[in-house]
């Protein structure tokens, strides 16, 4: 018995694959295809790239020109303000007012506040203008920005009170280096003035720091001028006329003389009696000085008027009259009264007067 035939397929027999999937290579066509897109894709949108570089190169140039001119025209401000003072200098009382580090150190803080505020502005709208050049949504931007400026604002407010209170302080000129004032917290000689801080040299020699923001008040005693004032207190017996020849030639003399010819602004003049009592009077005697020198001129003004006054025979009281030289001496005691008989209780006088006669004991 035969075994049937068994026809074969015609072809090659098929061969087992392997797992998965086999990764495909790009072929140099697919590179070309590539490199087709990319190019067509920079040439729909190089336009538009080189517009915004072009406006940010645009920006950045205006607002770096801006800052430049506008820095020029604070300096040119400041030193129009330096030479302004200079135009009173002829006259006496212009030359003395005018303090040359005082008014550079005043130019100096204001340029220095302006230059930063004007960069801030300047420099700060530039940069919001480039972000809104790419299309950034700027509106999270400025409301973070709001937040943390009222934030900053609570917590650092002291801080920013002393700054805007020193800002406007050197803008008008309140006090400068070299004056004397009355800060009502402390007091003395203005040695630094800052935006935030004040140093001030006190009488006894220490530095007093104080803070721009808790100043309430302030007495500027070098501006302008002062006034020395002298009260001489005479018997009220003294003549007039006489006292008042004494003090004019005393008033014209210290005049003519250096260094008091410089000090004084004004003649010195006797306003006349400031008050008149049973055993003496007081006259006054008043001049302008420059300001910080009214002591010193008040001090010369006693000693001179005590030496004129000795040498006229003028005689000065002051608080209680002394008794006159050469007078009989009074007796301490004699304002003293004389002790009295009622101040015994067993004094016949005290028993009649008293109304209850007390019983006095019998002998046994």
């Amino acid at each position: 018995m035969s075994l049937p035939a068994v026809p074969l397929a015609a072809g090659p027999s098929p061969s087992p694959s392997p797992s998965g999937t086999a990764p495909t290579v790009p072929t140099l066509r697919d590179a070309q295809q590539s490199a087709t897109n990319a190019a067509s894709w920079v040439e729909q949108n190089w336009s538009t790239w080189l517009a915004i570089g072009l406006r940010v190169l645009l920006i950045l140039v205006i607002a770096a020109v801006l800052r430049v001119m506008v820095r020029r025209a604070i300096t040119q401000l400041i030193d129009r303000m330096n030479r302004a003072p200079q135009g009173g200098a002829g006259t006496s009382l212009g030359g003395l007012l005018v303090n040359a580090e005082r008014r550079r150190q005043r130019s100096q803080a204001i340029a220095s506040v302006l230059r930063s505020v004007a960069s801030f502005l300047i420099l700060g709208t530039a940069a919001l203008m480039v972000l809104a050049t790419f299309q950034i949504d700027l509106s999270p931007l400025l409301a973070s920005a709001g937040v943390a400026g009222v934030a900053v604002g609570f917590g650092a407010r002291n801080l920013v009170t002393d700054f805007l209170s020193g800002v406007f302080m050197i803008l008008e000129d309140q006090y400068g280096v070299g004056d004397t004032i009355d800060a009502g917290i402390a007091a003395g000689e203005v040695i630094e003035v800052g935006l935030r801080v004040t140093k001030l040299r006190g009488d006894n020699g220490e530095i007093w720091y104080v803070r721009n923001g808790e100043v309430k008040r302030i007495g500027n005693l070098s501006q302008g001028w002062a006034t020395a004032g002298v009260d001489v207190t005479v018997k009220a017996s003294e003549d007039l006329d006489h006292l008042k020849s004494t003090l004019d030639e005393v008033a014209e003399k210290m005049s003519k003389e250096e260094p008091w010819n410089e000090l004084l602004w004004s003649p010195i003049e006797v306003l006349g009696l400031d008050s008149v009592l049973l055993d003496s009077m007081v006259v006054r005697v008043s001049a302008k000085t420059m300001p910080g020198k009214s002591l010193t001129v008040e001090r010369e003004l006693r000693w001179r008027i005590k030496r004129a006054f000795d040498a006229a025979d003028i005689r000065i009281v002051g608080g209680a009259t002394a008794p006159a030289e050469g007078g009989p001496a009074t007796d301490p005691t004699a304002a003293a009264a004389a002790p009295s008989v009622y101040a015994n209780t067993a004094s016949p006088q005290s028993e009649a007067a008293s109304p209850l006669v007390p019983q006095r004991p019998t002998p046994k």
